[in-house]
């Protein structure tokens, strides 16, 4: 089978190319031929045969003129038909395997692939969403301004982008992202992808909010790096390893943990807000992890903890969590209530409740028995690996259902 991977980024960028690259690395070893469409980068490690891709659009940085034809690109791109068109009648794909597009090789791509597949090339659609893209012009199901989840551009009513300075808390690129959204979902063209992969049940009853989509979706968490269950001396501390931002949830956080000064509590990670953990006696800040360095922090904890505030998808920090053998107490928020087997690998508490937060981590702190049965748990827990995964995946490329 060909495969065609499209992401506006080729080059290491975050969680969807980490998804894009691995997958196609895999699907190549099943004898698969995989190539790969975006934007050009210094960086680009993935490429198409004919070496055709999309000048790299930096919306931070560029020069003045660039800046200039920026809203009418993140809109409408011939750039990126021309430079697809190429790469179809070159590599005739059996599968086109969508995945970040809006803004940089925008939705017109579909429209090439469309006439491409209506002069007599057979080619499934398939497109993972890995955010809200499609029914929030902003991503996330948030507004940045006031900190809040917001669910107003669902159904279609993308003018609450503009209204509520969505994107940036820009009105300029806020009325772009209204205007995107708004072109592409009423002329159609989504209508052109056979079947879109949500990340979680719950990013698909958002998307589902769309007619045009309910059809379409179905709920395939991420796969995850197989890792072996290992006994491990559990030190005493509660683990927070990722983004110190309010989304994320350090602002709950660090209420619970100054309301608990016995208790020490390790951070791992980096962000906005690292300034608000200095002076707060029973947290050690490590700093960004990764590697062996953070699945040792990881495996060693009591427990972890994944206060997030806003609609997470499937955040792989929950499932490597459990994947180590450490339990987690998570937000009862977005996709992050799928992951965690509660009272068996773990716990849930009200996301932005403190108290709660506070009580529930007293509670698996002085309860050891308690969290070593949900370690042991965990050792029985299973996700979809990468192998896994591309089984059903493969499924959804050939047009069938799954069970």
């Amino acid at each position: 089978m060909k495969i065609l991977m499209i992401n506006k980024f080729l080059h290491p960028n975050g969680g969807s190319e980490t998804y894009v690259f691995k997958l196609g690395k895999h699907l190549q070893t099943l004898g698969h031929e995989v190539q790969y469409f975006g934007m050009e980068h210094a960086g680009r490690c993935v490429g198409n045969r004919v070496n055709a891709y999309t000048a790299d659009m930096d919306f931070h940085g560029g020069s003045k003129l660039a800046k200039l034809t920026y809203p009418i690109k993140t809109i409408y791109s011939s750039e990126a038909r021309r430079k697809l068109r190429l790469v179809l009648e070159d590599f005739q794909p059996d599968v086109c395997h969508l995945n970040n597009f809006n803004y940089q090789l925008t939705p017109s791509i579909l429209l090439e692939i469309a006439k491409w597949k209506k002069a007599g090339h057979p080619c499934r659609v398939i497109f993972t969403a890995h955010d809200y893209q499609l029914v929030c012009p902003n991503h996330m199901c948030s507004n940045p301004n006031t900190g809040k989840n917001c669910e107003k551009c669902l159904g279609g009513h993308f003018i609450n982008c503009a209204k509520g300075r969505c994107i940036h808390g820009s009105l300029a690129k806020s009325v772009i992202g209204m205007l995107e959204a708004k072109l592409w979902n009423g002329c159609g063209v989504y209508q052109n992808i056979d079947t879109i992969i949500c990340c979680s049940e719950f990013l698909k009853t958002k998307m589902d909010c769309n007619p045009l989509f309910a059809h379409k979706t179905v709920a395939l968490h991420n796969f995850v790096d197989k890792a072996e269950y290992q006994e491990t001396k559990k030190l005493d501390y509660v683990l927070y390893f990722g983004r110190f931002s309010r989304e994320k949830g350090i602002d709950t956080l660090l209420k619970a943990a100054r309301a608990l000064p016995e208790i020490p509590f390790v951070f791992a990670g980096t962000g906005p807000l690292e300034g608000e953990l200095a002076g707060v006696p029973n947290i050690q800040n490590v700093g960004f992890q990764r590697g062996q360095a953070l699945e040792t922090l990881i495996r060693q904890a009591r427990f972890s903890v994944y206060p997030s505030q806003w609609y997470e998808n499937c955040p792989f920090s929950v499932m490597e969590s459990q994947l180590y053998g450490t339990p987690v107490l998570g937000a009862d928020i977005g996709g992050i209530p799928e992951l965690i087997a509660e009272g068996k690998t773990g716990e849930l508490f009200e996301s932005g409740n403190p108290g709660q937060l506070k009580e529930k981590i007293e509670k698996m702190w002085e309860n050891r028995e308690l969290t070593e049965q949900y370690t042991e748990n965990c050792a029985n827990l299973r996700f979809d690996d990468v192998h896994a995964y591309t089984e059903k995946l493969l499924k959804l490329y050939r047009g069938e259902t799954l069970c």
